[in-house]
């Protein structure tokens, strides 16, 4: 079947189309995003497939003991060399490109950590403590850290690419919370007026002023911050960055004539807040989405960088760049940091203005 898009939408995605830095900005972030949706078939400590006596088996989504490869822990650690020779001799295994998870800690490591990018070392040094140096077959492309390891050992390209997924998924998350809370409250607000409206806009004035950075911090210091208690929180005061903008179209439009003729028909307020005023609305409120998703990203990224964010061991940018700070001596992990939040921020901004110019309906073709 085939999809119909409406001549306003043609129009629309033409002119997002001719906001060249726009356009490929959305087809960059789609392409690191889906790289990061799909992190563990490209980073990740246990094969994608591995066959053995006849029999298959898909550590990426299973866990099995080693007793099923001829061991005895109740773990089965496939970095392990007697595990690898021994799934060799029986059969075979289909490793990601990269054979390090975001928590994986390389033990074979050239020199003390954090040690520095691959680039920087010869191959003597990079293989010096495999048994055979340069000819082990362990001392391969998937056990290299292409940007060195940080303090702890564990694999910088794995972090980067888990910690994107984890910056992405908070910030949409939060953007499409905070989008759906604030449209209701603006709706009703705009569409009400008089009491409901002073009312609840001096209480936004009260709850905007207070300081969510550092309620945060204090909260983290009598609870364990968790992916979804940030979250949380977070929703508790982004909500209000799209109410103004929800609340003055209401305002404007709900003595409009359609809206009158909808009241004298009988329609309920509710069927004439979401049905017809509503969507004119959401055309100023997607326009600010990826704003907002900038500035989730930012705040997890502070609050990571302070210590109060996500808990120890989470893939995370901004304790990826509090390294860097805490670890002079190797540049590369606050400038690969650095580099990822930056470029991530720009390409959100740079979607922003291509969909704010794709909505404007005073933008003309070029």
């Amino acid at each position: 079947m085939a999809i119909r898009v409406s001549p306003l939408n043609k129009r629309r995605w033409q002119l997002f189309r001719q906001s060249r830095r726009g356009y490929w900005s959305f087809w960059l972030f789609l392409v690191l995003f889906l790289i990061s949706v799909f992190a563990p078939f490209i980073a990740n400590d246990r094969p994608i497939l591995v066959s053995y006596k006849g029999e298959w088996f898909y550590p990426t989504f299973v866990d099995y003991p080693e007793t099923a490869f001829g061991g005895t822990f109740p773990n089965t650690d496939f970095r392990d060399p007697f595990i690898q020779d021994e799934v060799a001799a029986n059969g075979w295994m289909i490793w990601p490109p990269i054979r390090y998870s975001y928590s994986s800690v390389n033990y074979q490591l050239p020199m003390p950590a954090p040690s520095p990018p691959a680039f920087r070392l010869t191959p003597e040094q990079a293989c010096a403590k495999y048994p055979l140096g340069v000819n082990d077959p362990n001392c391969i492309f998937g056990n290299m850290n292409w940007l060195g390891t940080d303090d702890q050992g564990r694999d910088v390209v794995a972090r980067l690419i888990y910690g994107f997924r984890v910056s992405v998924a908070f910030g949409l998350i939060l953007t499409l919370i905070s989008s759906l809370v604030g449209m209701a409250a603006g709706s009703v607000q705009g569409y009400f007026g008089g009491w409901t409206d002073l009312l609840f806009q001096r209480f936004i004035e009260i709850w905007t002023a207070m300081p969510a950075l550092y309620l945060l911090i204090i909260l983290a210091a009598f609870i364990t911050p968790t992916f979804w208690i940030l979250l949380f929180i977070q929703v508790l005061f982004s909500w209000t960055t799209i109410v103004g903008l929800v609340r003055a179209e209401f305002l404007r439009a709900r003595n409009f004539e359609y809206v009158r003729a909808a009241r004298a028909l009988g329609l309920s307020d509710s069927r004439i807040m979401f049905k017809h005023l509503l969507p004119n609305a959401v055309v100023s409120t997607i326009t600010f989405m990826p704003f907002i998703m900038a500035g989730s990203v930012t705040v997890l990224s502070s609050l990571d960088f302070l210590g109060f964010g996500l808990p120890p061991g989470s893939p995370s940018l901004g304790e990826l760049i509090r390294q860097g700070k805490e670890n002079l001596q190797a540049p590369w992990l606050g400038i690969t940091g650095f580099f990822i939040i930056s470029l991530m921020l720009s390409l959100l901004v740079f979607i922003g203005e291509g969909v704010r110019d794709a909505l404007d309906p005073r933008k003309t073709f070029a």
